[in-house]
């Protein structure tokens, strides 16, 4: 007899497990204490500048567009594998309770979520308010309230296949959303949010009564529930080896001017290889260009010199560190063993490769650093980043891979 709730227990048990041993490699040591730096110095610029704001600060308005975007992405984690589109579907009306416990998975999950998010912006309304940190307690429950009605819509537009339908829903639900949290905070009358909840309400009937009769959509739920993982999984392999990870690569042809200036020769097939894989994988050309932008602000908005030289640090780094398994990235393609390239060719073109992004990071850093006027800073920051790159790629790095 088929059992629903065991069918979830295990589901839910194996990706815990399957979760668990990935985020070990992924906060590892040396990343945790990254962290801990970066949390720290960066709560610290926070409170500093809180104490700057003016007393007209729209904080009000900052907090909507921000926790709006935390409410309207409601996504069901459903544990569904592309099999059950066939075992599963047999079922169907029996899964009410398997979908039930997801939905309050997920709400437990994105609630705690917005929980930290809603936390760490609180002391911005607080400055700006008279009421303080008095008020924190209820307006997480409301907001928790909004997101349970988020999670709910969110599941019924998912029994529609066209896009439109759910972009369009993420339009609405973003608008209500933050017009309740807007008047929220500003401590509109109760009636006012009362109309709201009922337009809340009207809104997800209307859905709940097109989609009564309609039958789950196993594609799209699977293909979401895959897409989401896949995500995680790209993460994973930044720090260790996933198993059948799929590559989503990128044509980019506008990147191939860099390409093209890498010598036809021998000696620099690894070399083209890896360039090739950086430009057009997702994974380390969207690693680089967020790990350098963050930094960039980060450093830009660090008014004292020692602070933008070790965060500058810290973020080449984390991104050298994240990029060192682009040096694997061909290991299960087996025609490049048939290459006439020994392996100290393919380390030396890895080792140049890094060396070659980490140095344009160095200098995006110093250059936003003399931006400010502070030139002698600047060149101590670059010639720290240089050092500390060489020292990275050339010793730190090949006792790594070599372990």
């Amino acid at each position: 007899m088929f059992d629903d709730k065991k069918l979830w227990r295990d589901r839910a048990g194996r990706r815990v497990k399957d979760l668990s041993r990935y985020l070990r490699y992924i906060f590892n040591g040396h990343l945790v204490i990254v962290l801990l730096f970066l949390i720290g110095t960066a709560a610290f610029y926070y409170q500093k500048w809180i104490e700057t704001l003016p007393a007209n600060f729209p904080a009000e308005a900052i907090l909507a567009v921000i926790l709006s975007l935390f409410l309207t992405y409601s996504p069901v984690y459903n544990f569904l594998l592309d099999a059950d589109k066939v075992f599963l579907i047999a079922v169907e009306e029996k899964l009410n309770g398997y979908f039930l416990r997801s939905g309050t998975v997920s709400l437990v999950f994105q609630g705690y979520i917005l929980l930290m998010v809603f936390a760490v912006l609180m002391p911005m309304y607080a400055h700006a308010s008279s009421s303080g940190f008095s008020l924190f307690l209820p307006f997480l429950i409301a907001l928790l309230v909004v997101k349970v009605w988020n999670i709910v819509v969110k599941w019924r537009i998912l029994y529609f296949v066209q896009q439109s339908v759910q972009r369009w829903d993420m339009l609405v639900r973003y608008f209500i959303n933050f017009t309740f949290t807007f008047l929220l905070l500003k401590q509109a009358d109760f009636i006012i949010l009362l109309v709201i909840g009922i337009v809340m309400l009207l809104y997800f009937q209307y859905f709940y009564v097109r989609t009564k009769k309609m039958g789950l959509k196993w594609d799209v739920l699977i293909d979401q529930e895959e897409k989401r993982m896949a995500s995680f999984y790209r993460l994973a392999n930044m720090f260790t080896d996933v198993p059948n990870i799929k590559d989503t690569v990128r044509r980019r042809k506008y990147l191939d001017l860099f390409l093209s200036r890498i010598k036809f020769s021998q000696d620099q097939t690894y070399m083209y290889l890896f360039s090739r894989a950086f430009l057009r994988s997702s994974d380390y050309l969207g690693l680089f260009i967020r790990l350098t932008v963050i930094g960039s602000l980060a450093i830009y908005f660090i008014s004292f010199g020692l602070g933008q030289i070790v965060l500058g640090l810290l973020f080449l780094y984390l991104t050298g560190f994240q990029l060192l398994p682009l040096m694997n990235h061909h290991q299960n393609k087996l025609w490049t063993d048939l290459y006439p390239v020994t392996d100290q060719m393919k380390q030396k073109a890895f080792h140049s490769l890094l060396m070659i992004i980490l140095s344009v990071e160095a200098v995006i850093f110093a250059l936003l650093i003399s931006i400010k006027g502070e030139f002698a800073v600047a060149l101590l920051c670059l010639l720290a980043g240089l050092l500390f790159n060489w020292l990275f790629v050339y010793v730190y790095s090949k006792k790594r891979l070599k372990g």
